[in-house]
């Protein structure tokens, strides 16, 4: 059996134990993004580098370690005395600190920065390029002697010629961090933002509707699927597009949703049920006295208890949703903005257990189904990469909203119908469907987006135009019976 190259092992300039080495390697495992960083790497004991990267983002209390240290990992020391000194890197490890993904992520960022430096550096200084090129074609020999099990006196001396470069290596490559200090930083600095920028892209798309629900929503999703994700996001400007609208439409809800309940609590009109938002203070005050409690606990069980009386009545109930989505070649332009809305839809519905149906239309059809909104990374992904194009066809989705409302799961659902075109029905066809749509006693909230609704008007309960996603037509219905 062949030795294993030495010179290729995860050594460490920082105070990691088995521990630490283990996680990232299971990390690296796991992550493309951290497998490419690593092919591109330019850096001799690159994958050293970038493990050492991940233990000062993810450790409580990293340090850079003074003895014991094999010379030809000088360059390393040095890089990372220069990132953990920087005070950006500093106040960042706050945030990253046993933080998988975080770190993962961060690992990834500047891996990429650093060799975009380096790449830089080398075009600029010829001998800096010389350097690197004469450490790896040593490093290529002294592999193939250890592979191939030579020892001896040829070893040693290619050993030592190693040695000899990676020290003046060291030299030019402190010379370089200390003269081009700033953009040394700004990569640091644009790696950072870049690293935030992917986490709220991933807390945008699993978070609720409700403030501060991001983190605990992904924290549920399987860590391969978190870096999955994320990758993509720091990858494909349509993912981090999509990513930022679902943020911004569950932000808007979340206002809307808090403008309602202030509302609701100015009412006068006053009646009984169990809807904990909206009880009076004196059945609060109920609760709290210890005489009382128990009356107003056995009410509450019975929805006796008196709340403030919610006006108005809601198009959507509580049972699943169905959403209708044109994409014909007019809505190319505000693809984002609707996959971002489409996304935000499915984590209402995840929040409160509801099956979604999504049903994409153009003058063809493809629909996906998401058992209590419970949607896959490889299915946001598929999301994002499809677009039918084509023309307009209303019955189309139409017909297949009934289709799926008479499979039992959907029986009760209700459907959002979103669209920026007309298009003409046959009245044969209305006539059946708004039928069944009153046999199967479901509702059709239609947003149109910028045109008639004269069409519209035809099957819907009710009609919200909008100039686009942005408008508060389109978002103030995200808000569904049963909150979010």
């Amino acid at each position: 059996m062949k030795s294993r190259n030495r010179r290729t092992e995860i050594r460490s300039v920082l105070n990691t134990d088995a521990f630490d080495k283990r996680r990232f390697r299971e990390i690296f495992d796991m992550s493309s993004g951290l497998q490419k960083v690593r092919a591109e790497g330019v850096l001799p004991m690159f994958d050293s580098l970038l493990a050492d990267i991940w233990a000062s983002l993810y450790k409580m209390k990293p340090e850079i370690i003074e003895e014991g240290l094999d010379s030809v990992f000088k360059v390393n020391k040095s890089l990372m005395e220069r990132i953990m000194a920087d005070e950006n890197f500093a106040a960042y490890r706050t945030t990253t600190r046993l933080d998988d993904l975080s770190s993962a992520i961060g690992t990834v960022k500047f891996g990429e920065k650093m060799n975009q430096w380096l790449i830089d550096q080398k075009k600029q200084d010829e001998e800096l390029e010389e350097q690197m090129q004469e450490i790896l074609a040593v490093q290529r020999q002294l592999q193939r002697q250890e592979w191939q099990e030579e020892t001896g006196y040829g070893s040693r001396v290619i050993e030592e010629k190693l040695t000899e470069l990676m020290d003046r290596f060291d030299e030019k490559l402190k010379q370089m961090l200390e003269s081009n200090s700033n953009s040394f930083s700004q990569a640091l600095v644009q790696a950072l933002h870049e690293t935030k920028q992917v986490k709220e892209g991933l807390k945008s798309l699993f978070s609720g509707t409700r403030a501060g629900s991001g983190d605990a929503e992904l924290k549920k999703v399987p860590l391969r699927d978190q870096l999955s994700l994320a990758e993509k996001i720091a990858s494909d400007k349509k993912m981090k597009e999509i990513a930022d609208w679902a943020g911004r439409f569950k932000q808007a809800a979340r206002k809307k949703q808090k403008a309602d309940y202030n509302e609701a609590m100015e009412r006068s009109g006053v009646t009984i049920g169990g809807n904990i938002e909206r009880l009076l203070p004196m059945e609060l005050g109920f609760y709290m006295h210890p005489i009382t409690r128990n009356d107003f606990l056995r009410r509450f069980a019975e929805g006796q208890t008196m709340l403030y009386e919610q006006e108005g009545k809601e198009v959507l109930g509580k049972g699943p949703i169905i959403l209708c989505l044109d994409q014909s070649g007019s809505m190319q332009h505000l693809d984002s903005q609707a996959k971002g809305f489409t996304l935000a839809l499915i984590s209402i519905a995840r929040k409160q257990r509801r099956d979604f149906c999504l049903i994409l239309f153009s003058t063809r059809l493809q629909v996906f189904t998401y058992e209590k909104g419970k949607i896959k990374v490889s299915d946001m992904v598929s999301l994002a990469q499809t677009f039918l194009s084509g023309g307009t066809d209303f019955s189309l989705p139409l017909g297949k909203s009934l289709n799926v409302i008479n499979d039992s799961r959907f029986k009760k659902a209700d459907v959002v119908f979103v669209t920026d075109g007309e298009d003409r029905i046959k009245g044969s066809f209305l006539e059946e469907f708004n039928q069944k749509k009153k046999e199967k006693a479901f509702n059709v909230l239609s947003i149109i987006l910028g045109s008639s609704t004269n069409t519209a008007e035809q099957f819907s309960d009710k009609v919200v135009m909008v100039k686009d996603f942005e408008d508060e037509g389109s978002y103030a219905h995200l808000k569904f019976k049963g909150g979010a």
